[in-house]
């Protein structure tokens, strides 16, 4: 069941990027780099979704895989626990290294300074 509901879910959600893409090539801007920028922000919204949620499925079967250890040997939840929390510390860091990355690619391209420009003179 979970197998056929994320594929679902991640066909569709290509399928609606694949067509907004399509959208925004066929419109004409009339001001350079926006369509990057629109880009870009969809880009980054879908990778830190897909990080996210990879990183609650990795945390989660790291939590139950813990807690069964426990569960099983009551004497090892010492070691079990510190092992545990440093896994997640790493998976959380992959999931923060995806959130670099979109903020990398939503403020720091050539035409960041022109669209902020229009943007802020439009208030």
């Amino acid at each position: 069941m979970f197998k056929k509901l994320s594929c679902s879910t991640l066909g569709s959600a290509f399928l609606v990027f694949a067509l907004s893409t399509v959208a925004c090539a066929a419109g004409e801007t009339a001001i350079a780099g926006l369509e990057y920028f629109t880009v870009s922000v969809f880009a980054a919204g879908f990778g830190i979704a897909v990080a996210a949620f990879g990183g609650a499925l990795g945390q989660g079967m790291g939590l139950k895989a813990a807690v069964e250890g426990i569960a099983r040997n009551p004497e090892s939840s010492g070691k079990v626990t510190v092992t545990m929390l440093i896994g997640l510390a790493m998976i959380e860091s992959l999931v923060i290294y995806a959130l670099v990355i979109s903020l990398i690619l939503i403020y720091a391209h050539p035409q960041s300074a022109g669209i902020a420009a229009l943007f802020g003179a439009g208030h």
